[in-house]
């Protein structure tokens, strides 16, 4: 594809100095399907019985450093993804779906599930009833062939949906499971900001849904009770329930995937101490009085490994998150926010073309030309040389995708190539969608 990662982003000014790892709990990034059956690791070996008990706490003392060293770079699940197929004819709508027009919103009835960590003077149950209506589990297949998950909010009743940018950057398909109904839909980008880790989805064909009640991040202080709900380990159902208080506001962290590849920026965060997982990304931060004051975003590297007491998550502010949704839905575009999907023009392109001679063509060799694409529709083949790309002469790979990705899907853009008989073309096309950014 055309598409590259932006650059990563450094380590803001205010990040101390030695500063733990952080990364985003979501979305639930899994192997790449194989047909190698996959092998179980061998079970340990015990342990002999015998008089000499020093090595034996050798042995323990060695597992146990071997899974310290562990803690910073384990956080998201290395399993296999499954989940129910999708069917491409629509169920029949009973007369209370709240998708059919009319519609009566009628829950299934609200099972907690058993929740971990501890906040005084909170009724977890009671809170997370209250919002739960508004949920939805996300699931996306992405470019790189892996499937993720997240947890997102629903803003309107026609199924506007609120979650990280994390959770469907790179994808080229969305779903949405609505949890009170169990009913799936399509969804599509409406808006993202990248910089701020936040993505606005639209659910198709949804009517009357339920939404959550949202609350002020700005009345939130240390020391306040909380609770967290999320999609966590891509299980779908009923939310994982976590509890915990506001240990700090204001914080700025650089989230990262587990490798510590992509690295963010991300400030103004909410702290917690709530113990987050894999998939709860996107899914509320909510007060004791039911309402959402934030966005799960970024937990500890190596919460996994500690006491929940340890545990450290991250929330964007509702109140910092209010103003970009509003502006997404104005279709305001600007430097950090960017509406629908990047444009695609279709080709797949290695190292810049040797220049072997004065003739030889400069510029970018196609490898690959998708079908259908645009590039395909103008006569690009595999072996053609991109010369030049919306006015600027095509050098590399990565700055050919750069000035694509500058542009929108639906926008045009104008581009040279020179053909496998030497002859050099000129076409303008309409940028295809491309994987979300």
């Amino acid at each position: 594809m055309d598409e590259e990662r932006p650059a990563p982003v450094g380590d803001d000014a205010r990040t101390p100095v030695d500063p733990p790892e952080w990364s985003y709990p979501s979305p639930w990034y899994v192997v790449e399907p194989e047909t190698r059956p996959i092998v179980p690791p061998p079970p340990p070996q015990p342990v002999r019985q015998g008089p000499n008990r020093l090595t034996a706490a050798l042995v323990m003392a060695l597992v146990l450093a071997m899974a310290t060293a562990t803690w910073a770079i384990i956080d998201r699940w290395d399993v296999n993804f499954s989940r129910p197929e999708v069917s491409e004819a629509p169920a029949p709508r009973p007369s209370n779906d709240p998708a059919r027009p009319g519609g009566r919103f009628s829950p299934r009835p609200f099972r907690p599930a058993p929740s971990q960590g501890s906040a005084p003077d909170i009724d977890v149950n009671a809170v997370a009833a209250k919002v739960q209506p508004g949920m939805v589990d996300i699931y996306t297949q992405l470019s790189s062939g892996l499937s993720g998950a997240g947890t997102g909010v629903i803003l309107t009743p026609d199924g506007e949906v609120l979650t990280n940018n994390h959770v469907i950057e790179g994808s080229t398909s969305i779903s949405v499971e609505h949890i009170a109904t169990g009913r799936r839909y399509t969804a599509v980008v409406v808006g993202v900001v990248p910089s701020e880790d936040l993505a606005v989805l639209q659910i198709q064909g949804a009517f009357n849904l339920p939404t959550v009640p949202l609350g002020k991040s700005s009345t939130v202080k240390v020391g306040d009770p909380i609770v967290a709900l999320g999609n966590a380990g891509g299980v779908g159902g009923t939310p994982h329930t976590v509890s915990g208080t506001v240990q700090a506001l204001n914080q700025t962290i650089t989230a990262t995937d587990i490798d510590g590849s992509h690295p963010e920026t991300l400030s103004g965060l909410i702290q917690i101490d709530a113990p987050l997982e894999p998939g709860d990304s996107g899914g509320p931060l909510i007060n004791k009085n039911g309402q959402v004051i934030g966005i799960n975003t970024a937990a500890s590297a190596n919460r996994r490994f500690r006491a929940v007491g340890d545990a450290v998550g991250f929330a964007i502010p509702i109140d910092r998150a209010a103003p970009l949704v509003a502006q997404i839905e104005a279709g305001q575009a600007s430097a950090t926010v960017r509406l629908g999907y990047p444009g695609q023009l279709g080709v797949v392109m290695s190292e810049p073309a040797p220049a072997t001679g004065s003739g030889a063509p400069q510029g970018v060799t196609v490898a690959e030309v998708m079908p259908g694409s645009p590039a395909a529709a103008a006569g690009v083949v595999a072996g053609d040389v991109l010369t030049e790309v919306d006015g600027q002469p095509a050098t590399s790979p990565e700055q050919v995708s750069g000035l694509i990705k500058k542009r929108r899907a639906g926008e045009k853009i104008n581009f040279s190539w020179v053909d496998g008989t030497n002859r050099r073309r000129n076409a303008t096309v309409i940028l295809a969608p491309g994987p979300a950014d």
